[in-house]
């Protein structure tokens, strides 16, 4: 299986850019960040300071910690 992936370091700036705190497939694809049938992967790369909730296919498990220790969460979709 191919991964879209994005590094934690990249959600603080699209919050900002796009207005987006729940980062979920759909999300992604309306504006314009994923194509509609893309598989998300979230790696723990960079920092992230603001408290998201995220509902992606996978993620590694530095991400998950760096979610929940910045009081977001994560759920696995499928």
């Amino acid at each position: 299986m191919e991964f879209k992936v994005f590094n934690l370091g990249q959600f603080d700036h699209y919050a900002e850019k796009y207005g987006i705190t729940e980062f979920t497939p759909q999300n992604l694809y309306i504006n314009g960040l994923i194509s509609q049938t893309d598989v998300i992967k979230v790696l723990g790369k960079g920092e992230i300071k603001g408290k998201f909730t995220f509902k992606v296919h996978a993620a590694s498990a530095s991400a998950k910690t760096a979610i929940e220790a910045a009081g977001g969460t994560l759920e696995i979709v499928k």
